[in-house]
């Protein structure tokens, strides 16, 4: 899905995917479970809240492990390769900005450069759920895993979405992540949806973005495609298109007495101009790379560390307290679990030959994910709605404080 307008050229002129999405990579999908209860969801106007007709309350996939007067507003996110990932591994690396995180699996990606499941994103309470989640999708097929074979390593990427939902309620089971598995597709939504239904971002509404570049080398046409699950930053630190929006926004919903949202943040200094109290950045930001490049896993952990320039683009510093972890995957050049062995009634060569790109094209990688990778979390600000959650606090949506406050920064 995207923006509706690109955001400075001059970091990456490449264009989008025909999507703009990590879906633009061939056979990559995306799936959302979305879990709400008890929670709002709508336009701020200012001073209310008009919720979106029939979504103020959960949705038939909520499990009944959570007492009913708990608010709700959480989910997963599937981000899931072409072909079998456990026989057919995919190249892969992980990279850690800053490691206050959750996250499980990336120790063996690490180690052995590859990717053997689906890579699912959840809030930090339930990632064990989503393990099993994808450990009971390997199992069902794969009757050798933990028998002939190997155990299998999960991928799940988390981020705290607390503060507007009732984490410690555990809502989400196992199935909600097989749900998402199943339902991946190449067309998907973004803003507060799935992993992202609960998350904040720059103290307004966060959740899921995602934004492609196209790359030509050699006559070739090859997409680097990047999700984030975003939940990060405070509102002053916010820029879109190089401009210091967040700092726009709290000047004039102060002034007009409309801050209501995030009264804690601000206070007046002598002279009387608004002054920001820099509170602690104890979010985090997950974010997915795909690509078809044949992209080796050292090349792929190259491409991971440019996400952090899409972050400090728009304002964030990797906070103390903030978990920036990135999982890169190639789908190109496909690692045969099998070598060496025979199975299926064939022999697996222990040997194989590999094309990859040459180190003297990263340079216009690291364009398109750094690119790519600031588009995707101005994607998740503007799709996402306001919404009143579990403290009764609204969370506005970029969209609805930028009208509310009279800025077009789009």
């Amino acid at each position: 899905m995207g923006l509706a307008f690109r955001l400075d050229k001059g970091l990456c002129d490449d264009p989008t995917g025909s999507r703009d999405s990590i879906t633009d990579v061939p056979g990559v999908l995306i799936g959302h479970v979305t879990l709400r209860r008890g929670v709002t969801r709508g336009t701020w106007d200012g001073r209310r809240l008009a919720a979106l007709e029939g979504i103020t309350t959960a949705d038939s996939s909520v499990s009944g492990n959570e007492p009913k007067s708990a608010p709700l507003c959480t989910g997963v996110t599937a981000v899931v390769p072409p072909g079998d990932c456990f026989a057919s591994k995919l190249p892969a690396a992980s990279y850690v900005s800053n490691g206050f995180g959750k996250s499980v699996g990336l120790v063996q990606i690490d180690e052995l450069g590859s990717l053997e499941t689906p890579i699912l994103m959840t809030n930090t309470l339930s990632v064990g759920a989503c393990h099993e989640a994808l450990v009971r999708d390997a199992l069902a097929k794969h009757r050798e895993i933990g028998m002939s074979t190997s155990t299998v390593n999960p991928v799940v990427l988390e981020c705290n979405d607390g503060p507007i939902n009732s984490i410690r309620e555990l809502a989400v089971c196992p199935r909600h992540g097989l749900d998402a598995l199943a339902c991946a597709g190449v067309e998907s939504a973004e803003g507060d949806v799935g992993a992202g239904a609960g998350m904040t971002c720059f103290d307004l509404k966060g959740g899921i973005g995602t934004a492609s570049r196209m790359v030509r080398f050699e006559g070739r046409r090859f997409i680097i495609g990047v999700l984030s699950l975003v939940n990060f930053g405070s509102l002053p630190c916010l820029r879109v298109n190089g401009r210091q929006t967040g700092v726009e926004l709290a000047d004039r919903l102060y002034d007009s007495n409309l801050w209501d949202f995030q009264d804690s943040n601000r206070t007046r200094s002598r002279s009387g101009s608004v002054r920001y109290c820099e509170h602690d950045d104890t979010g985090s930001i997950v974010t997915v790379i795909a690509t078809d490049l044949p992209a080796d896993s050292r090349q792929l952990r190259r491409m991971a560390k440019r996400v952090t320039v899409g972050i400090a683009r728009c304002g964030g510093y990797v906070g103390n307290g903030s978990g920036e972890i990135v999982v890169a995957f190639s789908t190109a050049n496909r690692i045969d679990h099998w070598a060496g062995e025979r199975h299926d009634g064939r022999s697996h060569a222990m040997t194989d030959t590999t094309l990859r790109i040459s180190d003297n094209a990263m340079d216009r990688c690291f364009r398109a994910v750094a690119a790519a990778s600031e588009e995707a979390i101005i994607s998740a600000l503007l799709h996402a709605h306001s919404v009143r959650g579990r403290t009764g606090i609204i969370t506005p949506s970029l969209a609805d404080a930028a009208r509310v406050a009279g800025i077009d920064c789009f």
